[in-house]
């Protein structure tokens, strides 16, 4: 870079009020950490990105350093005051030293706007500003739809609001072109137009969506409508330019529809070129008599005509059969079906708008698509996918379950008691591992409690710690069917991304594989701690969970049965006395189990001494399916001289404790037995003697409370014996849970929470749309309460690499659910969302329905009966990477998954056909053909046929056929999630309704357009979030299929992909 010398030295001699900061800083170059020379004081003056170092103020510069390509590092403690300027260019770096620490802050601020990347910041800074202020002009343009005598005392420009219905969109327009005229005359064009907005208050051209390409013709019918959503601010006065292009090279076409400022013309060097444009008034199209506008369009230089284009307002419930005429009139070279975007249909508004659904459903995208029958007919369908809001509120509802849960174990593991050495600081080390697993689960429940913006997580997201126990691209995707002759019809289908812990990686697998690792380490694991089975710990928390449940129930029910005699009232005190048996014998029933002996016996050798009268393991391998190994281990059986002497053990006084509680409640049940058959003998005399008898009212009240009381107080003196040790003896089992594999055991965990997180927030969605949909269908109800719900998860994943961890996370977190049971309520507020409560191995979920729907429901689910899930997973990998695995690799874990649900999709069907009537099908025959759909996805199982997708589509005709609910899930629920619901969607319309065999290609095209996404790219990713300028325009740079013919190709095959990459990107 060249210098005038002189300009820069007469530069350096202005007046102090010419720079931007002067003043003393001590100077020295910088290699690494080694100073070159000694720090030297430099008088410094700066100017723009020129900084002038001299000996003093009045000397010369003797050196300018130019802030261009270089960054700022300032040392932040409190006593260093230096700051050092590094070089990309790789020159040494500039130490510079200021006398105190403020002035130090000063001349890092300085010398960091000055910089060229501090300038790029700025403006970057400064374009944010202008963004922010263009969104809260548009956000302010909703005052518009207030009365106007608001919106004058706003004092704001007024414009003129369009009248539309509620919830549907404010205008609608289909577009089609005629007599276009191509550069050359032989050529057939391949043409779609651009659709633009001009808002009136800013005069700035917007694109907003665009049509997809129709090839090979000049009269185009666009089967693509415009849609403006109810809460975009499009008026009367707004103008709408409609630009049409003709696509050379569509492979290489990639066309941009984002809300983008429109200054020019794309460049004919992107594979199009532009043909001609026009532009018309909102107002216009929406006064119309004909509702339609015939436009010419013409060049961009207003000369030349090209052709007209129409644009036809479109109102949803306008179009009926006899539109089928008009519609069906195209020109020779192209046959199509419309396609119109809308909000709701009116078919089935009144059940979307319903508050309770509003709650659970955000954000919802419309289409609308009409195509003809096999009986040349017009179907219309209609498409809908939304967002839930249960994305983050049931993570949020659990994690504070976990918190809760986790905090009362710590406790139960601190009142324990007293313990040897050995117990005690294996209960230490626990509890501290325990506290900071709370504390971690705290933290990520305060920064779900900050989240704002999007009610779901994009793909793009999903390895973030923060977002780990979130669903990814949780979304509804619903097509609901309007035929001429047949019944309208809604298909729901939940797409979702694999529930998976991506934060933690998948190096050593899954959750599958990692759960059998650990219990195998566990069965292992020497002395150090009794070894109690999976089932074991599950019975432990049950019983502490019932102890927590039961108690407070039977200390009540006993409360109201004294105040009952106290009141003299004996169907008051029968019936207390009933529900004071009836919570009693269940409290009883919880200890029958032989672990709670074993493990009072186990935890009496872990006090500090203990002698045992037969010095005997405790029974928890033979009967419980364990093995107890740290009983043979000395150290901690015998008696260490050092201890006090306990008593020795009595292993029947459990029994006595325990059977104390039934002889007390026994002995209150005799009493009121007696008290009430004097009543009754009192009423008797009373007919014949009335003075008599009252005295003997008032005589016996008091003798009944007093009577009652010392049985009741020593019925909860027995009850909290029986709880104090109860508890004592299931912690101490939870304890040995945990100490035989920290810190795994909590890791494992905390990556099954996350799971089955992601894995519940869409099973929650998935019941409540499912029950809003069968609300009126008295067999699903049935259904519903007498067998439960069917869930099946139909997975896309493959079993190579990553995405085998992937699956083996899926696999448990959806087998999970099984321990999920639901239960309906009436809502009390107006807030609609469920409720979660239980432990982890028990969850139930209120779903709250307001007052009119409530009624709707069956005697025994208004009465709270709990509704069974039965989730099932069928995967086949469809992508190269399960062609890789099939071919080098290892399916035997999807084939495991897929036998093990084939069983238990069978034992649901068992229970459907034994509980239900046989007239709850639409169709006698339906049973014989679900037994034939049965035994064809049996046989498909056991075939060795690879990426065999027969699978998924027996699997999900069953699926709908038992009235379950249907999961699509891949990796992140986008491109094989998309690719299957899509294809579903279209093979529905063919077998149920059908679609006429020559526009099935046609639809699914239609249904799969990126292009007609909105206010979205071609190359952008509708549901990540993430939008890229460039994409490659092919996803295979070389036939997979080459690579099933030799593992050497496959090298091949990855250098050449790379080689045409870099050379791509260049």
């Amino acid at each position: 870079m060249r210098f005038n010398a002189k300009d820069l030295a007469l530069l350096a001699r202005q007046p102090s009020g010419c720079f931007d900061k002067e003043g003393k800083l001590k100077i020295c170059r910088v290699v690494g950490d080694k100073k070159l020379l000694e720090p030297k004081e430099r008088w410094c003056r700066l100017k723009g990105n020129l900084l002038f170092l001299m000996k003093n103020k009045g000397s010369e510069a003797s050196e300018v350093v130019i802030l261009e390509r270089c960054w700022i590092v300032e040392f932040r403690t409190k006593t260093d005051v230096s700051i050092v300027l590094k070089f990309q260019s790789g020159e040494p770096d500039l130490y510079l030293e200021a006398a105190s620490k403020p002035e130090c802050e000063s001349w890092a601020v300085a010398l960091g706007e000055a910089n060229s990347e501090g300038l790029r910041n700025k403006i970057q800074h400064l374009r944010r500003l202008i963004m922010e202020i263009k969104e809260e002009r548009s956000s302010d343009e909703a005052q518009h739809f207030l009365p106007s005598s608001q919106a004058d005392s706003l004092g704001e420009p007024q414009f003129t609001s369009i009248q539309r219905i509620a919830n549907e969109p404010k205008l609608e327009f289909s577009l089609a072109c005629k007599d276009l005229v191509a550069a050359t005359r032989d050529r057939k064009l391949n043409t779609f137009i651009q659709v633009s907005v001009v808002h009136p208050a800013e005069h700035v051209v917007t694109r907003y969506s665009s049509t997809e390409t129709v090839e090979g013709t000049r009269d185009p019918l666009f089967l693509t409508g415009v849609t403006f959503p109810p809460e975009y601010p499009i008026y009367e006065e707004t103008k709408i330019k409609l630009t049409v292009y003709d696509v050379k090279d569509k492979s290489q076409d990639t066309v941009r529809t984002s809300a983008l400022p429109d200054h020019k013309d794309p460049r004919a060097d992107v594979g199009r070129s532009f043909l001609g444009c026009t532009t018309f008034k909102v107002g216009d199209l929406v006064k119309s008599k004909e509702q339609q506008l015939t436009l010419t369009l013409r060049t961009s230089d207003g000369g030349k005509t090209v052709g007209t284009i129409e644009v036809n307002l479109v109102k949803m419930r306008e179009v009926e059969d006899g539109e089928t005429d008009h519609i069906a009139t195209d020109t020779k070279d192209q046959k199509c079906a419309l396609v119109r975007e809308c909000t709701v249909s009116e078919g089935v508004s009144g059940k979307d708008n319903l508050p309770s659904l509003n709650a659970v459903l955000k954000n919802p995208i419309c289409k609308l698509y009409r195509f003809p029958t096999s009986d040349n007919k017009w179907m219309r369908i209609r498409e809908q996918m939304a967002e839930t809001t249960l994305s983050f509120h049931v993570p949020k509802e659990l994690i504070n379950l976990h918190i809760k849960e986790d905090m009362r174990r710590n406790q139960e593991l601190k009142d324990l008691g007293e313990l040897a050495p050995h117990w005690d600081n294996m209960r230490r080390s626990v509890i501290a591992h325990c506290d900071q697993m709370l504390s971690m689960y705290q933290d990520t429940l305060a920064e779900l409690g900050k989240h704002t913006g999007s009610s779901f997580k994009s793909s793009c997201s999903k390895g973030e710690k923060t977002l780990e126990f979130i669903p990814i691209n949780l979304h509804l995707q619903r097509m609901h069917v309007h035929s001429p002759r047949l019944k309208d019809a809604l298909y729901d289908v939940i797409t979702v991304g694999a529930p998976a812990a991506h934060f933690q990686g998948f190096k050593n697998g899954g959750l599958r594989k990692l759960l059998s690792k650990f219990e195998a380490e566990r069965r292992n694991t020497g002395y150090q701690c009794i070894y109690y089975s999976p089932e074991n710990t599950a019975k432990a928390k049950e019983v502490l969970s019932n102890i927590s449940h039961l108690q407070p129930l039977i200390s009540s029910h006993a409360d109201l049965l004294l105040n009952s005699a106290s009141q003299h009232s004996p169907d008051s005190l029968k019936n207390s006395l009933k529900m004071l048996s009836e919570k009693t014998e269940l409290f009883v029933h919880a200890f029958k189990d032989q672990l709670v002996r074993s493990a009072l016996l186990a935890l009496y050798t872990a006090r500090p001494g203990c002698v045992l009268k037969n010095p005997a393991v405790p029974r928890n391998s033979a009967e419980e399916g364990g093995d107890v190994q740290h009983q043979e281990h000395p150290a901690q059986i015998k008696r260490q001289d050092s201890i006090p002497h306990h008593s020795e053990y009595d292993e029947e006084e459990w029994d006595r404790v325990w059977a104390n509680v039934g002889k007390s409640l026994n002995c209150l049940i005799a009493m009121v037995d007696r008290l009430l058959e004097k009543d009754i003998s009192n009423t008797k005399e009373g007919e014949n003697d009335p003075s008599a008898a009252d005295c003997k009212v008032l005589h016996t009240g008091g003798d009944w409370y007093e009577q009652l009381y010392p049985l009741v107080i020593t019925l909860k003196d027995c009850m909290g014996e029986v709880v104090t040790r109860a508890k004592q003896s299931m912690a101490f089992v939870l304890l040995q849970e945990l100490a035989c594999g920290l810190p795994q055991c909590l890791m494992l965990t905390l990556r099954r929470d996350i799971v089955f997180s992601q894995a519940l927030a869409g099973l929650v969605c998935g019941f409540i749309i499912k029950l809003h949909t069968g609300l009126h269908d008295q067999g699903f109800l049935q259904q519903l309460h007498t067998v439960g719900l069917l869930v099946q998860y139909e997975g896309l994943l493959s079993t190579y690499s990553e995405e085998a961890g992937m699956l083996e996370d899926m696999a448990v977190g959806i087998s999970d659910l099984q321990k999920v049971m639901f239960k309906v309520i009436e809502a009390k507020s107006e807030d609609f969302l469920p409720v979660i409560t239980g432990r982890r191995e028990h969850y139930v979920i209120e779903v709250q329905l307001p007052a009119k729907m409530f009624e709707l429901l069956p005697q025994e689910i208004k009465e709270g009966k709990l509704l069974r899930m039965y989730p099932v997973l069928f995967n086949v990998g469809i992508n190269e990477q399960q062609t890789l695995a099939e071919r080098f690799g290892d399916t035997t874990l999807q084939e495991n998954i897929n036998q093990e649900n084939l069983e238990l999709l069978k034992e649901y069907y068992k229970l459907f056909t034994e509980k239900m009537p046989p007239d709850c099908l639409p169709h006698f025959q339906e049973q014989n053909d679900l037994k034939g759909l049965l035994e064809n996805l049996h046989q498909n199982i056991q075939c060795k046929k690879r990426k065999n997708v027969e699978i998924m589509w027996l699997a999900a005709t069953i699926c709908r056929k038992l009235n379950g609910v249907r999961f699509t899930c891949c990796k992140s629920a986008k491109d094989r999630t998309s690719m299957s619901v899509t294809l579903e969607q279209c093979s529905i319309l063919r077998d149920e309704h059908q679609l006429h065999k020559d526009f099935f290609i046609r639809a699914l095209d239609c249904m799969r357009s990126r292009q007609t996404q909105g206010a979205l790219t071609e190359s952008d990713d509708p549901e990540s979030g993430c939008l890229s300028d460039t994409k490659p325009t092919s996803r295979h740079f070389y036939p997979v299929a080459l690579l099933l013919v030799s593992s050497h190709l496959l090298v091949v095959w990855l250098i050449l992909s790379l080689a045409l990459l870099l050379a791509k990107y260049q």
